[in-house]
């Protein structure tokens, strides 16, 4: 398989709901939503009060997750682990476009959201899992349209054939007892890493274009004793 998952099969896709027939399994329930800041109400980390006004509007940011924050192509490949080169291809073929700007029109540079690159790391982790390129874009599709529930409670186990989602620890043990699921993503556990990592990179407000820089609690701590000292 290559490593950026190019398609080389043809036909229909398989589904990530549907497990082979002599292999029963029990019906899991649908995935949910993923929690969304509303744009009116940004999370924001605010600076004590005893800091100075240039150090409360340098650090002064909006939470990663918010739906004002956006990341470019390099970001969201440092993030979730990926190639430029996968990140394009997979742009171009439609498995994963970025949601809150694509590459048109010409010379706009593309912008991703937390959930896109959330959804770049499961993407890649499948892939490296064995799970095929069609199977993939099925779960893709799944997760993109997902409305309802929280997707940080939900499991992903996979045979490497067919991907299939658990909502509580109940069905993935019962999907581990019948043979089916070798390899297991826990959203809630991604989620949480790609929030810390996000937080130390470089993002862009969606509504204003303005640079936001990433805060790395290493290096405050440093600076405070550097001052101290």
């Amino acid at each position: 398989m290559s490593g950026i998952g190019e398609e080389t099969a043809v036909g229909s896709l398989c589904s990530v709901h549907v497990p082979r027939a002599a292999r029963p399994v029990p019906e899991l329930a649908r995935v949910g939503q993923f929690p969304a800041v509303q744009a009116a109400q940004p999370a924001i980390e605010r600076l004590p009060a005893e800091r100075s006004a240039v150090e409360r509007s340098a650090v002064e940011r909006l939470a990663p997750t918010s739906g004002l924050v956006g990341y470019r192509g390099p970001t969201a490949c440092a993030a979730a682990g990926i190639t430029y080169r996968q990140l394009d291809y997979w742009a171009r073929t439609g498995l994963l476009e970025p949601s809150v700007r694509s590459a048109y029109p010409a010379n706009s540079q593309r912008l991703y959201s937390f959930r896109d690159i959330l959804l770049l790391k499961i993407v890649k982790r499948l892939l490296d899992a064995g799970v095929s390129l069609q199977n993939i874009r099925v779960a893709v599709t799944h997760l993109r349209a997902a409305e309802s529930t929280d997707l940080t409670g939900l499991t992903l186990l996979s045979d490497g054939a067919t991907v299939y989602e658990c909502t509580s620890p109940q069905q993935v043990v019962e999907l581990l007892g019948s043979g089916q699921g070798v390899f297991g993503i826990a959203v809630g556990a991604v989620w949480q890493e790609l929030e810390s990592a996000l937080g130390r990179l470089q993002a862009e407000r969606t509504d204003t274009g303005e640079t936001l820089h990433g805060h790395d609690p290493a290096d405050e701590l440093a600076q405070r004793r550097n001052r101290a000292g």
